[in-house]
């Protein structure tokens, strides 16, 4: 595509082209330039592209987006918004991707690592190619792509989207989260369906309050835009927070709940360690659903899940009939066995969140028959304010809780542990500051019954410290423990 061309879709902007080269690649990361390569500076937190333009023009770049004037020898585009900008171009680069298949945005505090699963799993049933961005990572097909954040920079997405329209994927999902929205990450991403899980305190490091938080996550019902065909917005409306974010959106509404009655409601749940029984009530019909999901929490995700695919077209009958084989999600209340003679339970699970861990730690009361032994942290450099909400929670749902590192990444780990526990009144904790450490002692002193729930890091492969990030997994550290104690 000549520069010129790719310059149409900027308004205002009247280019003098003394030359028009062809551009056949965009980024904004000065390492990943080649030639002809338009490179666009945007100002980070920590780097500024402007430094880097010139190494991106002996690499190979043809061309330069900047929010300030430039002396390079190739043409230098200066608009106000590199970042807004880059979401325009990335979109008229790649054709508009998004217009060329269904894509399903989940946004939410939690669950939306689980219902785009879910949904993944379904479409599959339903013999569909999917595609996949998110917390885990971004799929094509069957095939893993690499990408740096749960929702990626607005190039990456476009570029992602694009290699999914030439693999003829049928239907996309993505995890969208506040930052991304907030960034303007998704800019130019055309949404069929918006789905909302639920709002608790997390993020506040960044956006402050939880209106800001909540108008953040709003964006995505926002940008489905006004235009009613195949738009829909996706509310769970046992979360307060639905109520506002209708009115932020146009788009035919759809609800699903436990609570009240809903397009999408579920009733008599019956929860065991195996998983979980309950009734789907759609359009006056009961279907009868067990799944090897655990947890009320999982409900909500299935019935997200269910939901957005009937409005992306999947019959109802499909849907269900997909949910009897749908397996456990790695992180996600994923049990580790790693003897038979094993007589009590070791459950790892991503809940880095005051309301996902009481929901965990709910869960697990439910059919717990012992003790209930929590071993969790808070990361570093994120939401302070948190941190005693997260103690005062894993001591009033357990047993016995151990406060641990997670990643404590440029602060230091006893600090964070002192933020959790300094003014907690209870008294059934200990601090174990080495995670390995204290996972191994809580497998150590499990008795028969006994649950330990193992929160923070679910899927996650490392621990990230100031300096650097070593490989942990929560998984193999238990597996490990379990094994030691025959």
């Amino acid at each position: 595509m000549k520069l010129s061309e790719l310059m149409k879709v900027v308004p205002f902007i009247d280019v003098d082209l003394k030359e028009d080269p062809v551009v056949e690649h965009i980024t904004m990361d000065s390492r990943e330039v080649r030639e002809n390569t338009f490179f666009i500076c945007i100002e980070g937190y920590t780097v500024d592209g402007h430094d880097f333009a010139l190494s991106a023009i002996e690499n190979g770049a043809v061309a330069v987006l900047a929010e300030k004037a430039l002396s390079l020898d190739v043409p230098v585009i200066v608009v106000k918004d590199t970042k807004r900008t880059m979401a325009k171009l990335a979109s008229h680069f790649y054709e508009y991707p998004t217009e060329k298949f269904p894509l399903i945005g989940i946004t939410g505090t939690n669950g939306k690592t689980s219902t785009t699963l879910i949904l993944e799993h379904i479409f599959k049933a339903a013999q569909k190619k999917t595609g996949v961005i998110g917390t885990m990572y971004a799929k094509v097909g069957e095939e893993i792509v690499k990408t740096k954040n749960t929702t990626p920079e607005s190039i990456t997405l476009q570029e992602t989207f694009h290699r999914m329209v030439k693999e003829q994927v049928d239907v996309a999902f993505m995890e969208v989260s506040s930052h991304a929205l907030d960034y303007g990450r998704v800019h130019g991403c055309d949404f069929n369906i918006g789905v909302f899980t639920n709002l608790t305190p997390d993020h506040l490091d960044y956006h402050e309050t939880m209106d800001a938080y909540l108008n953040a996550k709003g964006l995505l019902f926002a940008q489905l835009g006004n235009v009613y065909r195949d738009k829909y917005a996706i509310f769970n409306i046992d979360d307060p927070a639905s109520k506002k974010l209708m009115k932020m959106t146009s788009a035919d509404i759809v609800t699903y709940s436990i609570k009240h009655k809903a397009d999408f409601f579920a009733r008599d749940i019956r929860l065991s360690a195996k998983g979980t029984k309950f009734e789907l009530i759609f359009q006056d019909t009961c279907y009868e659903l067990e799944v090897s999901l655990i947890g009320k929490f999982n409900v909500y995700n299935l019935l997200a899940a269910i939901s957005a695919a009937y409005c992306a077209g999947l019959s109802i009958d499909v849907i269900v009939e997909s949910l009897s084989t749908v397996k456990g999600i790695p992180g996600r209340f994923e049990t580790v066995r790693a003897t038979v003679e094993q007589d009590f339970t070791v459950v790892v699970d991503y809940a880095h969140t005051s309301d996902s861990l009481q929901n965990v730690l709910e869960t697990v009361q439910d059919f717990a028959t012992g003790d209930i032994i929590v071993v969790v942290g808070c990361g570093g450099d994120r939401d302070r304010l948190k941190r005693p909400v997260m103690a005062t929670i894993a001591t009033q749902f357990s047993t016995e809780a151990i406060f641990t590192s997670d990643n404590p990444r440029s602060e230091e780990p006893h600090q964070i542990l002192a933020d959790m526990t300094t003014g907690l009144q209870a008294h059934n904790y200990h601090v174990i500051v080495d995670r390995e450490m204290a996972i191994k002692q809580a497998i150590a002193g499990a008795k028969t019954g006994d649950i330990i729930v193992i929160a923070g890091k679910g899927h996650e492969t490392y621990q990230q410290f100031a300096k650097e990030t070593v490989h942990f997994d929560d998984r193999e550290v238990a597996n490990e423990a379990i094994k030691e104690r025959k």
